[in-house]
């Protein structure tokens, strides 16, 4: 049986949003994981990490907040620590499922760079807001450090930190040597560690990248034949959340392109799926986009429900 080459985007919904809740959500997330693999799927799986890498900048500025000698975490720094803890659940949770299934296949989570543009235009307008509410005089603070903050009007400020466009995975050759031997790679998790590229060295960035974005580019160097986003819903719809809602079973790049010019898709929500979708179409003409709900994995990578983009 010829096997295909999947890229898995694994959203909130896949790893929960606290420490507790992802020990539990990982073993469901593991067992359809598991299915893919016992159907012939050789995978490389990239997770989303908002709450997580928020978690841990909070628990970091507490931490120095309450003893000064304690230096402050970096958001790349914050980045990694999230990448190697989900990474860990979810690594530890799909080798036990795929053993109990008597299938013996090495799992492995690669730490991940990616390099950014210094001069996006991400860096210039911040929007991502992480970490703990703040008081004005906390928010000053950090705004005399160089950091954005943003009012959360009723509750405090919010640090808020950039979401530049990926431009190279830098462990790719790392990723692609174990992917191509048959391992199943986590990679490039919560968008990968952002880092700038300067005089030959690797700075980290007060960043974070767009997961989707992340997935679109992870599965164009790949080479997948398909890439599954596993989102919240079973499929994508238009007029989300109206009367007349209506769930599509397919969709071309061009219908995507026009649904996102008449503004059909939420900035947050669906429209990074969509915009990753026609990113890695357009370099992979070839390949497909399954978007569905963890729930419904299973019945969508038979065919039966999600929804499914094409080049044309």
């Amino acid at each position: 049986m010829s096997r295909t080459r999947a890229v898995v985007s694994l959203g909130h919904d896949a790893l929960g949003y606290t420490t507790l809740e992802q020990w539990d959500a990982v073993k469901i997330t593991a067992k359809a994981l598991a299915d893919l693999a016992e159907d012939e799927y050789e995978l490389a799986i990239t997770h989303s990490n908002g709450p997580q890498v928020s978690m841990i900048h909070k628990a970091m500025t507490e931490l120095r907040r309450i003893y000064p000698d304690y230096t402050p975490a970096a958001m790349c720094v914050c980045s990694a620590m999230s990448q190697g803890y989900v990474g860990y659940d979810i690594q530890n949770s799909l080798k036990s499922e795929l053993l109990k299934r008597g299938i013996h296949k090495p799992v492995a989570t690669v730490l991940t760079q990616v390099t950014v543009d210094p001069y996006d235009d991400a860096f210039y307008h911040p929007t991502k807001k992480i970490g703990r509410h703040m008081t004005a005089e906390e928010a000053a603070m950090e705004e005399r450090k160089g950091n954005f903050t943003v009012e959360d009007p009723g509750k405090g400020y919010l640090r808020v930190v950039a979401a530049p466009k990926p431009m190279d995975i830098v462990e790719i050759d790392t990723i692609r040597t174990l992917f191509e031997a048959g391992h199943i790679v986590i990679a490039a998790g919560g968008g990968g560690i952002p880092v700038i590229e300067q005089n030959g060295t690797l700075k980290g960035a007060s960043a974070v990248i767009e997961k989707d974005s992340i997935a679109a580019k992870l599965a164009a160097d790949l080479e997948a034949d398909v890439l599954i986003i596993l989102t919240g819903i079973e499929k994508v719809m238009l007029n989300f959340g109206r009367e007349d809602e209506k769930p599509l079973d397919t969709m071309t790049v061009s219908e995507a392109e026009r649904f996102i010019g008449d503004g059909e898709f939420g900035e947050g929500t669906m429209k990074p799926k969509i915009e990753a979708a026609v990113e890695f179409l357009r370099k992979r003409p070839e390949a497909r986009v399954l978007i569905t709900s963890l729930s419904c994995a299973q019945d969508a990578i038979a065919g039966r429900t999600g929804t499914v983009i094409t080049a044309g």
